[in-house]
């Protein structure tokens, strides 16, 4: 269908009272990409960069609602489109019911989040979290609904078609492979690990008064335990912004962080990790 608006531009960077958010030149590049071609972006990268969050970040940068399907093992497409509510119909057409109408099907249709998106009478952003965590056909049996923004519904026998063109955000954190129709229809982007100065700027862009020898030695020994190749799972970027801010309320010096890296259970989050940084790098598990 053809667009009705001007497109708008996320020019990568929030900082609100409820989003921060910075995105490098690339990232904020390809979310532009994705809405002037109106099509899915889907991102990939380590748990803890910021996949998620981006959605939220592009519906505070543009003022737009944000709308979010939260994939579970369970979901499926059709749930994302609407939902019948046969068991509730059946129950008032047997004791009656004051505020619906048991021959009006309509009465007993919800919409989901893909639904809510598409009846809304401005655009969204849709955020389609952690899609890989459903079954495989699971993106499969969004093809239609992503390519051509239509879908059916089957007891009222309407097709419902987008108003506007929502900007479509998909997340995935790698765990099955997608199949090739899915991802023939999306733009894609991997989200690389920030390096240390761009973390920097993340970090005091959470904590502007953090002071910069204390940041410095922080990102030293984060980028230390990162380093080691057997840990089972890195700390990530959310980790990090934690552990700053328990150190920030412990007072930690700067001096302190150079002998050793305190209450790591902060940073690291299995039981063989700990070991490892234990027996194998020396480090002191304590609190």
């Amino acid at each position: 269908m053809a667009s009705n608006y001007q497109f708008d531009q996320f020019i990568g960077n929030v900082n609100t009272d409820r989003i921060r958010y910075i995105a490098d030149p690339q990232l904020r590049n390809i979310v532009n990409v994705t809405i002037a071609l109106e099509r899915p972006l889907l991102v990939k990268g380590e748990p803890g960069t910021g996949k998620t969050l981006l959605a939220h970040a592009i519906s505070e940068a543009l003022g737009k609602r944000l709308i979010v399907w939260n994939v579970k093992s369970t979901s499926e497409a059709i749930d994302g489109c609407y939902m019948y509510d046969t068991v509730q119909r059946l129950n008032d057409s047997r004791f009656g019911s004051n505020d619906r109408n048991v021959n009006n099907i309509k009465d007993y249709i919800t919409y989901g989040p893909l639904g809510e998106a598409f009846v809304s009478n401005e655009q969204v952003v849709l955020l389609i979290d952690e899609i890989d965590k459903a079954d495989i056909e699971f993106p499969n049996d969004l093809l239609q609904e992503l390519d051509v923004m239509e879908f059916y519904i089957k007891e009222t026998k309407e097709v419902i078609k987008t108003n506007y063109r929502p900007i479509v955000i998909i997340t995935s954190n790698n765990e099955k492979e997608l199949p090739d129709a899915f991802l023939r229809r999306c733009v894609f982007h991997w989200i690389e690990f920030p390096e240390k100065d761009f973390m920097g700027q993340i970090c005091q862009l959470h904590y502007p008064n953090l002071k910069r020898n204390i940041l410095m030695q922080c990102l030293k020994q984060f980028y230390a335990l990162r380093s080691y190749r057997n840990l089972r799972k890195k700390p990530s970027t959310s980790e990090l912004l934690d552990w700053i801010g328990v150190l920030l309320k412990s007072g930690i010096t700067a001096a302190d962080l150079e002998q050793d890296i305190p209450f790591l259970g902060v940073l690291i989050k299995k039981e063989q990790d700990m070991e490892y940084l234990s027996k194998q790098a020396g480090f002191s598990v304590k609190p």
